[in-house]
C-alpha cells in the first residue's frame, strides 16, 4: 500500500497521525526549513510539455505558499476584487478563499469563502506587490488554520472545509503600505499566529477550540514579514523568530523572552530565521543593512553570535543542508560554510539556461512580468526549497531555477511554463518526488512522468 494511500486512510479518520514524515505542513516545509529528505526528488526540469502531472487553475491570486498533507493540498487565495490589476472593481466585492485539492489529480475537494474586515488596504504602490492571500496556511492533520491578516485567523476541518472557529488578532495596517506575510505555525495543540503587523502581538490558541492561550506584545514586532520556527535547545524547544535588529528566543508554552541575540544594521525582518539542530541562521533585512548571523539557541538573557557575515538576502529565507549555508539575492546564488560564515561557492543566476559563471555579490532587483493584471515589475518573493542534490527557486517572472548543490553551486537547469506568464511569488512545496509550484493563475503539480 503506497504511502498516499496510507495517508488518505488516515486522514478519513481525522487522527494528528495523519501527517506523514513527506507532509509539508506550513511555510517552507519541515520547521520552516525549505528541506525535503524523502528518497525521492522531483525532476529538474519541466514544461508545459514535460512532466506535469496536473495543472489546476484557482479562483484567485496570491502569494501564500501550498501545503501538503497526506493526498490534499491546501492554498490560500483571494477573489473578487483587484484579481486585474488594470481594472480592480469594487472592494466591497474581495473574498478570501482557502482551497483544498485532490493531490491525486487536481480537482479540488472544498472551497472554503471568509468575508474581509473592511476596509482593507488598497490595492495600489507597494502593497499590489504583496495582496490579500501572502500568510500560509498550516495544519496539524487535522485541522487547517488560514491567517488573513486583519480579517483574522480560522481553523477548518480538513475533512470538509467546515468552518470551527474564527478568531481576530488586530487590524492595524502596514504603515509602509505593504501588506503583512508571517504565517502561522502548530506546536502540539497551539497555533501560533504571529500578528506582527496587526496588532504588534504573536497569538497561540487552542487548535481544537481556539481558546486564547497566551498572548505576547512587543513594539519590537513592528515592520516584521518573517515567520518563526522551532528549535531544540538545552533539552526545551526555543520558539526562534527574527525581529528587526534581533533574533529573539520564546518560550512557546507561555510567549515569555528567554534569551535575544543582536543583528546589527537591521531595521526590519523578512527573511525567515533557519536552524541545523540547535545552530540558528539569521539575517538582517533593511535599507543598507547586509549582515548574517550564525548563534547557539539555548540559554538565558544576551547571546552572543557564534561568527557574523555579509551574504544575506532581502527577502527570500535561507536553507542548511550538509554543512552549508545557500543564500539568494539580487539574482546571485551563493553558499556559505555553516560552521565558520566563509562563503564557498558563487553562482549568477542564468535566465533560459543552464551555463555557469562566477558572479560578484551584487546584481540588479529581480524582474516580474505579468503580475495580478500584467506589466508590474520588482523584486522575487519566493524562498528556495531543496530536495536531494538540488536546490529549486522560482523568480517572479516565472523562470523557475534548479541548482546542484555540493562543493560548487551549479545551475542546471532554467524552467517556464509558456502558457503561464504571471506573477510566481509563492515558495513550492515538496513531497515524495513532486514539486508544487503556485503561479498567480495555477497550481502545478510536478513529477517525473515518463
Amino acid at each position: 500500500m503506497s504511502p498516499r494511500v496510507i495517508s488518505a486512510i488516515l486522514i478519513g479518520s481525522l487522527s494528528a497521525s495523519t501527517c506523514l514524515a513527506s507532509d509539508w505542513l506550513r511555510f517552507r516545509g519541515p520547521n520552516g526549513s525549505g528541506v525535503n529528505a524523502d528518497a525521492t526528488a522531483p525532476p529538474v526540469t519541466w514544461s508545459d510539455e514535460e512532466n506535469v502531472r496536473w495543472k489546476a487553475a484557482l479562483p484567485g491570486p496570491g502569494l501564500s505558499s501550498p501545503i501538503v498533507v497526506g493526498d490534499r493540498i491546501v492554498v490560500t487565495c483571494w477573489s473578487g476584487y483587484a484579481v486585474d490589476a488594470a481594472e480592480p472593481g469594487d472592494m466591497e466585492d474581495l473574498k478570501r478563499n482557502v482551497v483544498c485539492l485532490d493531490r491525486e489529480t487536481g480537482n479540488i475537494l472544498w472551497q472554503h469563502t471568509e468575508d474581509p474586515v473592511l476596509p482593507e488596504d488598497q490595492f495600489r504602490g507597494m502593497f499590489a506587490e504583496n495582496g490579500y492571500a501572502s500568510h500560509t496556511p498550516a495544519t496539524d492533520g487535522e485541522r487547517v488554520y488560514a491567517f488573513f491578516g486583519k480579517s483574522g485567523v480560522v481553523a477548518l476541518d480538513l475533512a470538509d472545509g467546515k468552518p470551527l472557529w474564527k478568531k481576530s488578532v488586530g487590524e492595524n495596517r502596514e504603515q509602509k503600505g505593504w501588506g503583512t506575510a508571517s504565517s502561522p505555525i502548530v506546536y502540539k495543540d497551539l497555533v501560533i499566529v504571529p500578528a506582527f503587523i496587526e496588532s504588534d502581538a504573536i497569538y497561540a490558541f487552542n487548535g481544537k477550540t481556539g481558546e486564547l492561550a497566551w498572548k505576547q506584545d512587543s513594539p519590537g514586532y513592528t515592520s516584521n514579514w518573517s515567520t518563526p520556527i522551532l528549535v531544540e535547545a538545552d533539552g526545551r524547544t526555543d520558539l526562534v523568530l527574527a525581529v528587526p535588529g534581533e533574533v529573539w528566543g520564546m518560550n512557546p508554552e507561555s510567549g515569555k523572552l528567554r534569551w535575544y541575540c543582536e543583528i546589527p544594521g537591521s531595521d526590519s525582518a523578512r527573511a525567515s530565521v533557519v536552524a541545523d539542530g540547535d545552530l540558528v541562521f539569521a539575517m538582517a533585512g533593511g535599507r543598507g543593512a547586509s549582515t548574517s548571523v550564525a548563534l547557539k539557541a539555548g540559554g538565558k538573557g544576551a547571546i552572543e553570535p557564534i561568527w557574523t557575515g555579509r551574504d544575506v538576502s532581502s527577502i527570500a529565507s535561507p536553507v542548511i543542508h550538509d554543512g552549508k549555508i545557500y543564500v539568494i539575492s539580487n539574482k546571485v546564488a551563493t553558499s556559505v560554510d555553516l560552521a565558520t560564515g566563509k562563503r564557498i561557492s558563487q553562482t549568477r543566476i542564468s535566465a533560459g539556461a543552464s551555463a555557469n559563471a562566477d558572479a560578484p555579490a551584487s546584481g540588479g532587483r529581480g524582474g516580474g512580468r505579468g503580475g495580478y493584471g500584467g506589466g508590474r515589475g520588482g523584486q522575487d518573493y519566493s524562498s528556495p526549497v531543496l530536495a536531494g542534490s538540488h536546490l529549486y527557486y522560482t523568480s517572479r517572472s516565472g523562470e523557475l531555477f534548479v541548482f546542484e548543490v555540493g562543493e560548487k553551486l551549479t545551475q542546471v537547469a532554467a524552467n517556464t511554463f509558456a502558457s503561464d506568464r504571471s506573477d510566481y511569488s509563492s515558495t513550492p512545496a515538496i513531497s515524495n518526488g513532486e514539486i508544487f509550484i503556485r503561479s498567480a493563475k495555477a497550481i502545478y503539480c510536478i513529477a517525473d512522468t515518463k
